[in-house]
């Protein structure tokens, strides 16, 4: 992997700096696609780094989530990937993709601005929700071409990874997916769901009922509207993670004990996975490879890290001791 050397600049959270990468047009002919990596502006030298991945509705500004990593020794660094938080731009559908694998090029664009600012760094992915989906396919495909220990990946963290649909059986059956194939090639941003009442959102924004400040524009509390081709990309991402990957690393999956209603009260939602069926995150952990740790958090909710204090602690020391283990200098 050849190492990148980026030029930062002020980002919006105070004390980061961003860097921005120009992935050319766009395929699905929405203008030029952009990247933006984001990390503390005076990271202390370590011999370690992590690299998080956002979920849909989503970019980085968990700032408390870096400081945790960044107190046990790792340098962090968020990347908001193409049409999402920092790197949308006008006139582009938020969030919208028609193939995960299209995420690899500036994966590995941040794996090597990283390699440029550590080269011996031991490399940990992490990845939420859509983007625990996204990472997870293409560390497969990293293994498979043996990349792996050239680029320094020693393991793989995911929260609440979505693995599956939501919802009524009859949404993941192979008709229901080709259905929504044969739309997504006549309409690829037909709009199949709107967006929600925010009722997640609203547990997690000070606004409302939550503890945390971000950009409402770049997630807002209800969501953006899924269109056909996106989600006809998640079920062929789904699909394959299905009939079983191979990561390469150990790995931790990390998610709510149970799952609530998205129409459930508001202290409902504060301690329960009010987006994805934790089930399914269950039963499909055992496609990442053969070095899996599951733990289910009592109370968490989808975002785990994002959950109310004390479940939050608890995914802290879950990740802390997974961390421990890796027995990395």
């Amino acid at each position: 992997m050849t190492a990148a050397r980026a030029e930062w600049t002020d980002d919006v959270l105070p004390g980061y700096v961003q860097t921005t990468h120009a992935l050319g047009a766009d395929p699905d002919g929405e203008g030029d696609l952009f990247a933006t990596l984001v990390r503390p502006s005076n990271p202390a030298p370590s011999p370690r780094a992590v690299l998080a991945l956002h979920g849909y509705t989503d970019y980085f500004f968990n700032t408390e989530l870096a400081d945790h990593f960044a107190a046990a020794g790792w340098r962090f660094y968020g990347l908001d990937s193409h049409r999402c938080g920092r790197s949308w731009r006008k006139g582009q559908t938020p969030h919208f993709t028609t193939d995960l694998a299209r995420y690899d090029r500036e994966l590995e664009w941040a794996m090597s601005v990283i390699a440029a600012e550590s080269p011996t760094a031991a490399k940990v992915v992490y990845g939420h929700s859509t983007g625990g989906l996204a990472v997870s396919l293409w560390l497969d495909r990293v293994r498979e071409r043996g990349d792996i220990a050239a680029m320094g990946i020693v393991g793989l963290v995911l929260n609440s990874p979505f693995f599956d649909l939501n919802g009524p059986a009859i949404l993941r059956t192979r008709a229901t997916s080709s259905a929504i194939g044969a739309v997504s090639k006549v309409s690829k941003t037909r709009v199949v769901r709107g967006s929600g009442s925010g009722g997640y959102g609203q547990t997690l924004h000070r606004r409302y009922h939550g503890e945390f400040d971000y950009n409402l524009q770049w997630k807002p509390v209800g969501g953006f509207p899924v269109t056909a081709g996106w989600i006809n990309a998640i079920r062929r991402g789904q699909a394959r993670l299905h009939r079983g990957l191979d990561v390469g690393v150990p790995n931790l999956v990390l998610r709510s004990d149970h799952s609530v209603s998205e129409s459930a009260e508001t202290d409902v939602m504060q301690r329960g996975d009010a987006v994805l069926d934790v089930a399914h995150i269950a039963r499909w952990a055992g496609c990442l490879g053969n070095r899996t740790t599951s733990v289910p958090v009592k109370d968490a909710k989808h975002d785990v890290f994002l959950s109310l204090a004390e479940p939050r602690a608890a995914a802290y020391t879950e990740l802390d001791s997974w961390l421990d283990q890796l027995a990395l200098p």
